[in-house]
C-alpha cells in the first residue's frame, strides 16, 4: 500500500463514516459492539487493541488502555506514553491496524462482514476533520482529500471477504519483533468456530495437542 499518495474523493461516490451512530459507523475502530478476544482477554474495541499494540514492552500501560470502558478514553490514556511507543511503530503501525481489523472481523463475523459487504464496490472513506493520514478531510461540501489509509485497509479486507471468506477465519501472528500482549506472545487467532473444532480434535488426539491452543 502506497501510504504517501493523497487522494481526492467525491462524497456522492463513497461510503463515509465519522460518527459511530451513523449507518456505516461500525466501520470505525471506535464503534462499540464489536468485542475482541486475544489471549483470553476480552477487549471492547479494535481501537483499544491497536493502541495497546504500541506498547508491547510496557504491559502495565497495555493493561491500563485495555481496562478503559470507552475507546476514546483508551486512546487518550495512551497519549502521555506515545514517546515510549515501540521504536519501529511508524514502520509497523499499518500492519498492526490491518491485523486489528481482521481480528475484529473474526470475532464479529456476521455483523462486521455484512456491514463491509453492504458497501458494495464503493470507496470507503473515514471522514475526518483533522486526520488526513488514516482518513480524508473535507475540502468543501463535495470532496475529501487524504491518504485514507484506514479506508483503504477496509476496502482490501472487503475484497478478500468477497473473494475467499474462509481464508479470513484465522489470522497468523504478525511477523514483527515483540508482538506481545500483557507480556505474552500473541498467537494465531482463530474464529470461535475454529477454536471449538481444534478443541474437539485436541481432546480426541491427546493432551499434547493443547499446546496449539
Amino acid at each position: 500500500m502506497s501510504e504517501t499518495q493523497i487522494r481526492t474523493y467525491h462524497t456522492k461516490d463513497v461510503v463515509r463514516f465519522r460518527k459511530t451512530t451513523e449507518e456505516f459507523g461500525g466501520l470505525s475502530n471506535m464503534a462499540p459492539g464489536f468485542p475482541i478476544v486475544v489471549l483470553g482477554h476480552r477487549i471492547r474495541t479494535s481501537e483499544a487493541l491497536y493502541q495497546a499494540c504500541r506498547f508491547p514492552h510496557l504491559p502495565e500501560v497495555q493493561k491500563m488502555i485495555l481496562s478503559e470502558g470507552s475507546p476514546m478514553t483508551a486512546k487518550m490514556r495512551s497519549k502521555p506514553f506515545r514517546k515510549d511507543s515501540r521504536p519501529d511503530w511508524d514502520d509497523v503501525r499499518v500492519k498492526v491496524m490491518k491485523w486489528c481489523l481482521r481480528v475484529k472481523l473474526v470475532y464479529n463475523w456476521r455483523k462486521f462482514s455484512e456491514l463491509l459487504l453492504s458497501t458494495g464496490d464503493r470507496p470507503i472513506v473515514e471522514d475526518s476533520r483533522k486526520d488526513g493520514y488514516w482518513g480524508a478531510m473535507p475540502q468543501d461540501a463535495d470532496t475529501l482529500n487524504g491518504q485514507n489509509v484506514l479506508g483503504r485497509l477496509l476496502m482490501d479486507l472487503r475484497r478478500k471477504l468477497q473473494e475467499d471468506p474462509e481464508a479470513l477465519r484465522s489470522i497468523p501472528p504478525l511477523q514483527i519483533r515483540n508482538f506481545l500482549l500483557l507480556g505474552e506472545p500473541i498467537p494465531m487467532i482463530m474464529s470461535p468456530r475454529q477454536q471449538e473444532v481444534a478443541l474437539v480434535r485436541s481432546d480426541d488426539e491427546g493432551p499434547a495437542q493443547h499446546a496449539f491452543l
